[in-house]
């Protein structure tokens, strides 16, 4: 079965829909002929993707907004997606926010944040969902992690922390939904050109509100959505993406670990001599 034919028909339930990686997956799955369930908070911009991606096929989507922090919602929302087809093919957790801030100016709450979206929102959906992947004995569990998920970036504690728990939780549920003819990929980004560092949280909360450099030099969202879906068709299990050093340093990471270490602590230093917060 061809790239072109896999995804015919299929439910595709996207999470952090309404711009960046979530809207790039979104048109790319439409214009191969998916139904799709678009969610985030921002209702509008939800609507607005919905119709750029009735235009590429004649299919049928859903909005669902959905606020990653309200557990008690996710229910209802389940409820709700399994009635749009009757079935829930592949459910991709992308929605997230980074950080930029030292441990010394990030509160508590902070920190807890970054954990409630990243962390404890697709943990929430995703069991949710399981049952109706297990009763139909089939289904696709997908969620982003990150390059941050596999090493430790200064200035992003509680981002590294988050996705360093995405990768252990969905690696642990891999091993438990293979019985039931259940897949479970994780998406690796490195520097992608999206909004992510423009709308990461500083240690009080509040916005970052500017695009780093690296995010400016990083790779094409729609490139990086093309990656992601071929390694979905190959049934990849991780799916590094992005076009820098930073993907190099995550090869590099798992052979001279020291070697990465002191890397970090070169970056560190170039980022408070600057003051920039931009790696």
């Amino acid at each position: 079965m061809s790239i072109d034919t896999r995804f015919k028909n299929k439910v595709i339930w996207i999470t952090g829909a309404s711009s960046g990686i979530g809207k790039a997956l979104a048109l790319e799955f439409a214009n191969l002929g998916a139904n799709l369930i678009l969610s985030s908070r921002n209702e509008e911009s939800l609507n607005e993707v919905k119709v750029q991606c009735a235009k590429k096929l004649q299919k049928e989507h859903l909005v669902l907004p959905y606020d990653a922090t309200n557990e008690n919602q996710v229910l209802d929302l389940v409820v709700k997606a399994k009635f749009f087809k009757g079935k829930i093919d592949y459910l991709i957790n992308n929605a997230g926010i980074s950080q930029r801030s030292g441990i010394l100016e990030t509160e508590m709450s902070t920190y807890r944040k970054l954990f409630e979206i990243d962390v404890l929102a697709p943990i929430a959906l995703t069991k949710a969902v399981l049952p109706i992947m297990i009763a139909q004995k089939s289904g696709h569990i997908v969620v982003t992690s990150s390059v941050a998920g596999k090493l430790g970036v200064p200035f992003r504690t509680g981002y590294c922390a988050a996705k360093h728990a995405v990768m252990g939780f969905f690696d642990a549920l891999r091993t438990e939904v293979f019985q039931y003819n259940i897949k479970v990929s994780t998406i690796i980004p490195g520097y992608i050109r999206t909004n992510i560092s423009k709308n990461a949280v500083k240690g009080d909360g509040t916005s970052f509100g500017k695009v780093d450099a690296s995010i400016e030099g990083g790779m094409d969202v729609d490139e990086c959505a093309k990656v992601i879906i071929k390694g979905l068709e190959k049934g990849k299990s991780e799916i590094p993406v992005g076009v820098g050093l930073e993907m190099k340093i995550l090869t590099l990471k798992r052979f001279f670990p020291k070697l990465v270490f002191k890397i970090m602590n070169g970056q560190y230093k170039k980022i408070a001599k600057s003051n920039q917060l931009d790696i």
